[in-house]
Formats: C-alpha cells, sequence, structure tokens
C-alpha cells in the first residue's frame, strides 16, 4: 500500500496514485550500557543475506485495505481509524480459524499504529514510534504475542527516514548510542525523504545513523515482530533524485535487523524504481512493483483504479523474482463480495494474476465476512500450489493486448497456463502449445474448477466474459518445435525511415534494430515456411517502456501488439505474434507507425510440422 503519515490530499494520477501519508515505528526498550559509535562500529556487521528468509511468496493479511476505504462503517471514527487493536485481534482469530491451514500467516498491522485519530503521532523519549493508547491499549508487544499465541506471525510498519516529529530540535537521544542525538543522523539542512516528505532523510557517513536504525529493529524484535513494511521508499513511491534514494537505509535496515538475531521479514513499497531492482534484491525479501491497489473510494478496490495496472507493470519485474525476494502486487481483495467492488469475473482474475506472478498472497478483506466465493478462491489449494510452488513466476508469452496468454514451465515439465480477456466485452481467447515450444497433443487441467479437461491438440481456446480469466495446468503429449531463426540486423532485411543497426551484448547475435518510430520499419525478407497458414511467430525484441508495433505479413493488413516493458534496454525477452504466411518466401513487417516501436532482435519461425 501507499500508506499514509501525513494526512495528504488524494493524488490520482494515470494510475489513480492516491492519497496519504503515513508513518510507523517502534517504541521503548530498557537503556543499555551507552558509548558513542565510531566509524568501525557502523561498518563491522556484515548483514545475513536476504535468501535466508522468504524462500516462498509470503500469506497472510494486511489492515490497510479496510483503514482506507470509504466502505460504510469501516472507519467509524475518522479516516483510518479501523486501525485498533481489537480489530487487528479479530482479524487474527479469524485468518487462524478459516485460512492458516492453507498457509495464511502473517498478520501485518499498517501505519498508524502510532497516530491518534487525528493523526497526531506519538514518540518515546530515543524518537522512535510509540503505540497510540486508545487504538492499541496493551501496546505492541502484547499484540504481537497474541497473534503468535494462535501460530501465527506478527507484521508492523514503519516510513523510511526519521520522522519530523520525532526530531524534537535535533537533542533527542538515541538509544544505547551515548552523545549521539537526532541532530547527528540527519543533514544539518533538513532535507526531507519519503513518498510524502514526511520525515527528515538520514545521512548515513555519521554512525549515530546506523544505531538509530538499530534501536529500532532491536525494539521491534524485543516486542516478538516477524515482519517490518518499510514505507515511502525511493527511488520509487513517485519521487526520484538524491533526496528520494533510499538505498542506504534499506541497507542500514537490514544491517539492523540481521543484528538482532530475529529473522525479520523486510517488505519495501511502494512503486519501486526497477533501476535499483539489484539493491532491492540484495537488501530486502519484497517490493513493491506498483501502486497501490486499493481505490480510496467506497469499496476496497475497483478494476479500474488500478487491478488492472498490473498486467502492464508486473512483466518488467518478472526476472527479479525469486527465493529470498519477491515482486509484491499489493493487496489481494477476492473475498468480500460487494465491498470488493469487484465482479466475480474480476474477482477471479485478479487471483489468477496474483498467484502466477507469484507475488505475496496477503488479502486486505474482513477475514471474519467472506462470502464463500471469496473463500473458494483464497483456499484453492491448486492454485496456492502454483504460487508457492518452484517454477519462476509467469510471464506474457502473448503480447499485452486485451486478450492474453501468460505461462511458466514447471520442474516436471508442465506448464502453468493462464488466458485473460481484459477487455470490456467478451472475447474468446486461445493458448497456442506453439507459445510454449511444442506442438501436437496435451492434457489440460482446469486448476480453479479442480477439473480434467481432457487432451487438447494445437492450443486451446475459451469464451471468457469481459475481465475474465482460466488458469491450467498443460502436460505436454506431442513434440518439441524446432524453429527457423533470423537476425533482424540481417543484410538481407530492409530498414526503412530512422531504422538503423545498433549493438546489443544480450541480442543473440550482438547486434539489434532499433530507431523504429515515427515511421521507422523493419521488414525482415526471406521468411520460408513449407506449408501455408497462421504462425506463432516469436519475436525477440528490447523496449524499456511498453511500445507498440503493427505487424503484417506479404504487404497484407497491419494489426497492432503492444510489447510488454522488458525493464530497462539491456534486457531481451521475447513474445509470440500471429501471422498468417503463404507457402513458400515471405515477408514480415515492423513498422512503428506513428508512434515509438521495440527494438527488435530476431524472430523465430516455427517450423511446419
Amino acid at each position: 500500500m501507499r500508506s499514509p503519515s501525513y494526512p495528504v490530499m488524494p493524488v490520482r494520477g494515470l494510475r489513480s496514485l492516491v492519497v496519504l501519508a503515513l508513518a510507523a515505528g517502534l517504541a521503548t526498550a530498557a537503556p543499555a550500557a551507552q558509548a558513542r559509535p565510531d566509524d568501525g562500529d557502523a561498518t563491522t556487521a556484515t548483514p545475513a543475506s536476504p535468501a535466508t528468509t522468504a524462500a516462498k511468496p509470503f500469506m497472510g493479511w494486511s489492515s490497510w485495505s479496510m483503514q482506507s476505504s470509504k466502505y460504510p462503517g469501516l472507519n467509524p471514527n475518522g479516516d483510518y481509524s479501523y486501525l485498533t487493536e481489537a480489530n487487528v485481534l479479530k482479524q487474527t482469530d479469524a485468518l487462524a480459524t478459516k485460512l492458516k491451514k492453507y498457509g495464511y500467516e502473517y498478520v501485518n498491522i499498517d501505519a498508524g499504529w502510532w497516530r491518534n485519530y487525528a493523526w497526531t503521532p506519538e514518540f518515546d523519549e530515543y524518537g522512535r514510534q510509540k503505540a497510540d493508547p486508545v487504538r492499541f491499549p496493551s501496546g505492541m508487544n502484547a499484540v504481537a504475542d497474541h497473534i503468535h499465541s494462535k501460530g501465527l506471525k506478527a507484521g508492523i510498519y514503519l516510513p523510511v527516514g526519521l520522522e519530523k516529529e520525532a526530531y524534537g530540535g535535533g537533542k533527542v537521544p538515541i538509544w544505547n548510542a551515548e552523545g549521539c542525538t537526532t541532530a547527528d543522523i540527519v543533514y544539518d539542512d533538513l532535507r526531507t525523504t519519503n513518498g510524502w516528505d514526511s520525515a527528515y532523510k538520514i545521512d548515513f557517513s555519521d554512525p549515530c545513523a546506523q544505531k538509530y536504525i538499530d534501536s529500532q529493529a532491536r525494539m521491534f524484535a524485543d516486542w516478538g515482530y516477524d515482519f517490518l513494511k518499510l514505507d515511502g521508499v525511493g527511488p520509487g513511491s513517485f519521487k526520484s533524485g538524491d533526496n528520494y534514494n533510499n538505498v542506504a537505509d534499506v541497507a542500514a535496515w537490514q544491517k539492523a535487523i540481521s543484528a538482532t538475531g530475529r529473522p525479520i521479514h523486510l517488505e519495501l513499497s511502494w512503486s519501486l524504481d526497477i533501476g535499483h531492482a539489484d539493491d532491492w534484491k540484495k537488501h530486502s525479501n519484497g517490493w513493491r512493483v506498483d501502486t497501490d491497489v486499493e481505490c480510496y473510494c467506497n469499496t476496497l478496490v475497483s478494476w479500474e483504479n488500478s487491478v488492472d495496472d498490473r498486467w502492464d507493470d508486473t512483466p518488467a519485474w518478472t526476472r527479479h523474482a525469486g527465493p529470498g525476494g519477491w515482486n509484491d502486487l499489493d493487496s489481494l481483495d477476492v473475498g468480500n463480495g460487494e465491498m470488493d467492488g469487484l465482479t466475480k469475473a474480476e474477482r477471479q482474475s485478479y487471483a489468477t494474476l496474483w498467484a502466477i506472478a507469484k507475488s505475496p498472497l496477503y488479502t486486505g478483506d474482513d477475514v471474519t465476512e467472506l462470502d464463500s466465493y471469496g473463500l473458494s478462491l483464497l483456499t484453492n489449494r491448486e492454485v496456492i500450489a502454483v504460487n508457492q510452488g518452484d517454477a519462476p513466476p509467469a510471464r506474457p508469452v502473448t503480447p499485452s493486448d486485451p486478450q492474453q496468454v501468460w505461462a511458466s514451465r514447471n520442474q516436471d515439465g508442465t506448464y502453468t497456463v493462464a488466458l485473460f480477456n481484459l477487455a470490456d466485452r467478451p472475447a474468446s481467447v486461445t493458448a497456442d502449445w506453439s507459445t510454449l515450444g511444442f506442438t501436437g497433443k496435451a492434457a489440460v487441467r482446469d486448476l480453479w474448477n479442480h477439473e480434467n479437461l481432457g487432451t487438447h491438440r494445437n492450443g486451446i481456446t475459451q469464451a471468457l466474459p469481459a475481465h475474465g480469466s482460466r488458469l491450467f495446468q498443460v502436460t505436454p503429449r506431442g513434440d518439441a518445435l524446432t524453429w527457423t531463426g533470423i537476425e533482424a540486423e540481417s543484410s538481407a532485411n530492409t530498414l526503412g525511415g530512422n531504422a538503423s543497426v545498433a549493438d546489443c551484448a544480450a541480442c543473440s547475435d550482438g547486434h539489434k534494430v532499433g530507431n523504429l518510430y515515427t515511421g521507422g520499419k523493419l521488414t525482415i525478407n526471406n521468411v520460408v515456411v513449407d506449408k501455408a497458414g497462421t504462425y506463432q511467430i516469436k519475436v525477440a525484441y528490447v523496449s524499456g517502456d511498453a511500445r507498440s508495433a503493427d505487424v503484417s505479413a506479404n504487404g497484407g493488413g497491419a494489426t497492432r501488439h503492444t510489447f510488454p516493458s522488458t525493464g530497462d534496454w539491456s534486457t531481451v525477452n521475447s513474445v509470440h505474434v500471429p501471422v498468417t504466411l503463404k507457402a513458400g518466401s515471405n515477408t514480415i513487417t515492423f513498422d512503428s507507425g506513428s508512434g515509438y516501436a521495440p527494438d527488435i532482435d530476431r524472430i523465430d519461425v516455427p517450423k511446419s510440422s
């Protein structure tokens, strides 16, 4: 989520940004022997690898969706007032009863636990967040104890940086760091940081800064928390530049958590910069790849508000996810029917993408009020197994058009295949086996419905409702395809407009064709097939953002396809594009039209069986 920190006006950009600013933190711990840290203290410990935790995407519940909603009755004492000890314990008990046996184990308390209903914060004498006594009268330690008593894990929240209200004129001492004060841990000009500018940027050139993070991590560990969401992290959270570069903060948190000896999962939020993916992978266990899924409206989410954006924004991140760190698509709010704000088809598609993308599965629903359909979505063991299994995250094998197919290959040689109709009207979607690399027959199992669909030759077509989906396990019974590869930069091809050959270290022959914009064209000549028909041409391309091209054969009518972002301009991905070819020699043209097309590395044409 993109929590709040200071009430901020809702911001809704192209993707429906949101809102507010939040913060979270720690509370008291008994002072220990104090010593002014020196530079050696600040750098000696080597943090444990994040891979020691988060072997699989985590599963659980988070408070933010209900906190942020305008749904009648959820926040009776004002915005974000849902977050209370009583409500957290109620959801804990329901999670333990209804979802724990399916793998849901984290109860994550989001922003506001140290702020009263007027959003005024409380801090202890060491500048650490202190639980609001009205929201959490028993204290955060007692809440964690109750969560643990149910066999679950406890999660908590903080904004990155030193909250402005904790600064105290620079005179607040740092716990267990004699001589250190808040003036030592921030820049003299009090530059701000995080997604809401609600905190001062911490200056880690002073060893006192690490001591402050250590004191917060130690507090969480002593309270018994197992998970920390660090929010407003940049580059990301719709901020960039030096003030908003929080890589040092994240590294400091990893180091501090390691020093506690407690395996605390560190999750970063929100809309993290993919250009720093290696930093997030090095220092944390998960990272939000997009803006908030919540709509900040009278439901928890809405399809157009940002649920549907995930199909566009996830592909670039897919290669970065794996054991130890996962792409976080945000809360999975599919269990409450009317309160979710989605159709049944949308709820299933939402859950399908989260499962195949190997996003953490944490619901923001009211677990005490799950409807039967929502419960069936959240507890489908075959779908959960896709999310928790050893296969890599699925990726699109077709362009990012309204009808899409995503797939991943499982270790046993089967494939997980998802069909999506993202259009606003019903449409048929086909998964062609050639996009998976084989031809002939395959056995198909419907994972949502626990039903074997028999053997299908060359592919499967499904009629889907608006925003609908299907999820299959496909077991090949045919033969592996063979392909004929043609390099885009081959001298036999024809370049038009601005198109030109460029070096490309990641490309198959060290080159690509780029500058395909405002009329730039690449025509690949001498594409030879034995039989006439429609072929799924594999297109290897590079595109730092999603770009479209008009694809045609033999000078005929073109079809415009959108190629998902590869994340940067040095990574090659591929999708399959249907092209109708005649027997013999053909041409295939990629035309940028009036816009910008991706750079093309090569095409591979399946050989006729």
